[in-house]
């Protein structure tokens, strides 16, 4: 198997902020479903931050997978390397500074990576603007 290069990190954290929210709202946008926020950043050397969401068909994972994709291209200008589009049980993005990982619930239920990747503490929920 070829490697693939290291995904792009910034050293300003402001750009990280900056990429996360365009995430997180992203997905707002098209009703991802319970949408959670893990820290990484000084717990693991991958990312600074880990979302985790549900789409409620493998037509929405792909569509809520391909629209971020779009977004964090032309607005940061970063190609993200993305696993398990064809399927779209499951779909990995990783944008260097953010992880976004996008399942069908049955799917996400059985990984259960919030537990995984908690380290001890509970993941942030991310509020639903839905519902301000």
């Amino acid at each position: 198997m070829a490697s693939s290069p290291q995904a792009y990190r910034s050293p300003d954290a402001d750009s990280v902020e900056a990429l996360h929210q365009l995430v997180l709202a992203s997905l707002d946008d098209d009703q991802a479903v319970d949408a959670i926020s893990i820290p990484l950043a000084g717990k693991s050397s991958i990312a600074d931050h880990m979302v985790i969401a549900s789409g409620r068909s493998t037509r929405q994972v792909a569509s809520m997978a391909s629209k971020l994709t779009e977004k964090i291209k032309s607005e940061f200008g970063r190609a993200v390397r993305v696993e398990g589009l064809p399927t779209a049980d499951w779909v990995l993005i990783d944008a260097g500074d953010v992880i976004v990982h996008l399942f069908r619930p049955e799917v996400r239920s059985f990984y259960n990576l919030e537990r995984m990747w908690a380290f001890g503490d509970a993941p942030t929920a991310v509020p639903d603007a839905s519902q301000h």
